[in-house]
């Protein structure tokens, strides 16, 4: 019997071909062990974002305001860093205010995802309006909070979280990849989980079979809305700054890499570990450009023509396999 090629095959086809290619064009620049160190500061952030869109996807959704919902959360975190009892505060003093301002973070971030998932669940609101609509209200509230100006100046026990590494490994890596186990158990291993998935699927059917959809489209947004909290938390420790307009660039790239990696535009398919190869294809392409001195504006172009590659590549795989049956 023919063992089929999935996506993940093909992508690990792709990231030895641009290993391959970058090494011959840059040298062991590439190869160099800071190299990946620099990439592994850089990729957790658009990974954890990735991550959040990737989850409402699955169910044929889709979450605009990932980006919105992680500055709001973080300017709302900078406000209580930045406050005068925090930063007069020392040790482990410091340490509680920073522990409860990242909490403050989420519970606002995780009722943002409840917000969406609740007008897509029981309002029936189209994802993509819902979104949408959260992502301008909560621009415009970031702004009217900032007044348009950056809020910086965080303790150091925030600035550790972007900067420290365990073991030469960055700690927002780590986050990346506690992230990553965790939305893979829950979708692997939990019966939300498993809905999530029919939802994708066939939705009449999941419901149907009994399952509540309205439920598992809320807890799914929550779950989304948590992540981007988490990619809060990563930002305004890298920057030691919040803005209203950080990571706007993030968007589109977080759907790129999300269908890179697999998941289904339409919902119902899509792994965790095809999601992680995207990304570090996509990291690649970006610092081997770099140490070329080549625009970002190209590395864009590029990032799309990987997509597009991809997506001929595994069509010609399923033709050639359908033939050989």
């Amino acid at each position: 019997m023919t063992k089929k090629f999935s996506q993940i095959h093909v992508l690990l086809i792709v990231m030895v071909i641009v290993i391959l290619t970058m090494w011959t064009l840059t040298g062991s620049d590439f190869l160099n062990p800071g190299n990946f160190q620099s990439m592994a500061y850089q990729m957790p952030e658009l990974g954890i974002l990735t991550l959040a869109m990737m989850i409402p996807m699955l169910t044929a959704g889709i979450n605009l305001s990932i980006i919105a919902t992680a500055n709001l959360s973080g300017i709302v975190m900078a406000l209580i860093l930045t406050s005068e009892t925090s930063l007069q505060a020392t040790g482990w003093q410091s340490i509680l205010i920073v522990a409860g301002a990242i909490l403050v973070g989420f519970l606002i971030a995780a009722l943002i995802g409840a917000i969406n998932g609740f007008f897509i669940a029981y309002l029936d609101l189209p994802p993509i309006l819902a979104t949408l609509g959260m992502m301008v209200m909560l621009n415009g509230i970031s702004i009217v909070i900032t007044q348009g100006y950056v809020i910086s100046g965080f303790p150091e026990a925030m600035l550790e979280i972007g900067s420290a590494d365990i073991l030469g490994i960055p700690v927002p890596f780590l986050l990346l990849l506690i992230c990553a186990g965790i939305v893979s158990l829950v979708l692997n291993r939990t019966p939300t989980g498993t809905r999530i998935y029919m939802i994708g699927s066939n939705p009449v059917a999941c419901f149907y079979s009994g399952v509540n959809n309205k439920t598992v489209l809320l807890r799914t947004y929550i779950l989304s809305g948590i992540l981007s909290g988490v990619a809060a938390v990563v930002m305004t420790s890298r920057f030691n700054s919040a803005k209203a307009d950080y990571g706007e660039s993030y968007l589109l790239l977080t759907v790129l890499a999300s269908v890179l990696g697999g998941v289904s535009a339409s919902g119902g398919f899509g792994k965790v570990a095809g999601v992680l190869v995207s990304l570090i294809i996509l990291q690649m392409v970006s610092s081997g450009l770099n140490l070329m001195g080549i625009s970002n504006f190209l590395t864009l172009a590029l990032w799309g023509i990987i997509l597009l590659l991809v997506m001929i590549l595994k069509f010609l795989i399923e033709k050639f396999q359908q033939k050989r049956v």
